[in-house]
This record gives C-alpha cells, structure tokens and sequence, in this order.
C-alpha cells in the first residue's frame, strides 16, 4: 500500500471512528438486562461518565491506528490491529449506554482523535519496544482510571458497572500482552505526560 493509500486509508477509518460506524470484534454486549430505576442524579452521573469513557475510546483508536502505521514489524503490527479492533467493542458499548442515558458524545472527541494519533505515531516511530511500552503504560493507566469510575458509579446502575468490568479486563489484558511481546518501560517524565493528557482530556470531555 502506498503512502497515499495509507493515508486516505486512515482517513476513512478515523471518520468511521468518529461516526462510530467503525465495526468491532462483534462481541455481545457486557450486559443482557436493562438498568431501571435510577435517580436523576444516578443517571446524571453515569452519562457523565460513559461520555468521558467514549471519548477515551475514540483516543484508543487514534493511538493504535497512529502506531500501527508507523510499525515495522509485521507481528507487532497485527498485535497493535487486533488490540485496536477490540477497542472498538468499547467504543461500541460506550456509544450506546450513553444514548440510553440520553447523553451525548464530547465534541472534543475530533481533537483527541487527531492529538492521539499524532502521539502514537511518535511513540511507534520510536522502535516497537517503545511502541509497546508506550501500549502497556497506557492501558495501566487505563485500568486504574476505570477503576476510579467503578467507585464513584452508583451500585445500582449495574448494566454501567458491567461494562465498564468488562472493559478493565480487557485492558488488564492489552497491558499483559504488551509486556510479554517485550516492551520496555518509559521513562517516569513519559508517565507523567501521559498521565496529565488523559487528565486533561477526561476532565473536559466531562463537560464539554
């Protein structure tokens, strides 16, 4: 595939994305039962946080996409792809637990799209050890924000609390997945700027 190729390629894919009609692994939905019966304040706050979780979904797409471009090696590639492709299942999740919370996608989400991509480009380019690095650092960090919101989201809202499981399991995995393909840990100066993006994206896909 040429150059020119590739790009229109990633172009289509990140108009998909931010359309979401990007499809998945078609895995079923986390959660076979309705969630009924929450307060106002109940469903305030989970759509406040399914809204965020969407936005940090459609920022996993463009990392993925920006460092699987860049890579040279075939089987870190398709491990990027595949990780990328199960990704998607969440974006497709988030989606519509939002729509069911009558929430409605950041209007950011195109600026995380585009700065993700540009930053897993840079992080790939930077030789598949750092790519991966850069892959299982993410995730971690992905884990505990879940985990965050696991505490924070009302227990009865179980049809939220099931997906965002689901999703900390898999990102558990991603993270495991990385490290046994060898990645080497980033710097701490790297954790810190990475963990002050997702701040600062998460904080104002909020609201905005």
């Amino acid at each position: 595939m040429s150059f020119i190729d590739g790009l229109i390629n990633e172009c289509d894919i990140a108009l998909k994305t931010l359309s979401f009609k990007k499809s998945g692994t078609d895995r079923p939905y986390p959660s076979d039962t309705k969630t009924l019966n929450l307060t106002k304040n109940e469903k305030s706050l989970s759509a406040k946080l399914m809204r965020v979780n969407l936005a940090g979904e459609v920022a996993a797409q463009a990392l993925y996409r920006g460092q699987a471009m860049v890579c040279k090696d075939k089987d870190v590639k398709a491990h990027l792809i595949q990780a990328g492709d199960e990704e998607t299942d969440h974006l497709i999740w988030c989606k519509k637990r939002l729509e069911d919370l009558d929430g409605k996608p950041s209007i950011l989400n195109p600026i995380w799209y585009a700065g993700s991509f540009a930053i897993g480009a840079f992080f790939g380019s930077m030789g598949e050890k750092t790519s991966l690095g850069f892959v299982e650092e993410t995730e971690k960090q992905v884990v505990k924000h879940l985990e965050r919101h696991l505490e924070r989201i009302s227990p009865n809202d179980y049809e939220t609390i099931n997906i965002l499981k689901t999703m900390r399991a898999d990102e558990d995995e991603h993270a495991q997945e990385a490290a046994e393909n060898g990645s080497e840990s980033l710097s701490d100066p790297t954790k810190k700027f990475m963990s002050l993006t997702a701040k600062l994206m998460t904080s104002s896909s909020a609201y905005i």
